[in-house]
């Protein structure tokens, strides 16, 4: 599965390079995501919990960030091992572009799974991918943009909230709308 979109984000390119950095912005944006731990230079560690159709799996896994060209691009790669379900591998090649005072966050992601997961069928998992990919920058954008910045991105979120996330993990992150960006005090 492959795609490619571009997210306009109300905060200058310095500041959506730090967040794809920060390995706390990383995890609020990973749906299901239950612990990260690590480092940018030296990749992380991460525990997702997933539910995939009927198939619901903790993956362990590590996430790199290479191909880093400071503050405009970086490939994020990630594989993750769930048991008998089987695993998940894919990545998203992010570029930065400057639009004014705003960011052109385009990303091209891609993704393969096998072993259960792979028996599901191509059209249940690409529509699976295609959700997890729109609602991790829908999560990223919400982190670095201030509150009331994007209501429309804010609402297309929610309206994933409750698929495949565990438990109540969009409300936790739509609870942090543009803390990244409080954080560093922008």
């Amino acid at each position: 599965m492959e795609m490619k979109d571009t997210r306009r984000i109300e905060a200058e390119p310095d500041m959506v390079w730090q967040a794809l950095l920060d390995p706390a912005v990383l995890q609020a944006s990973v749906p299901g995501c239950e612990s990260l731990t690590g480092s940018a230079d030296e990749g992380f560690e991460a525990v997702v919990v997933q539910k995939v159709g009927p198939v619901k799996a903790r993956f362990t896994g590590a996430v790199t960030l290479t191909e880093r060209v400071e503050g405009e691009s970086l490939y994020l790669s990630g594989e993750g091992k769930g048991g008998a379900a089987g695993f998940a591998r894919g990545g998203a090649r992010v570029r930065l572009e400057a639009d004014g005072a705003a960011t052109l966050l385009h990303y091209e992601v891609e993704a393969k799974v096998g072993g259960k997961l792979a028996q599901l069928g191509s059209r249940i998992i690409d529509g699976f991918a295609r959700k997890m990919a729109d609602e991790f920058f829908s999560r990223f954008q919400q982190a670095v943009e201030g509150p009331g910045d994007a209501p429309a991105d804010a609402e297309a979120a929610e309206g994933h909230a409750g698929e495949g996330a565990e438990g109540d993990d969009a409300d936790k992150a739509g609870g942090k709308k543009g803390w990244f960006r409080n954080m560093i005090g922008r």
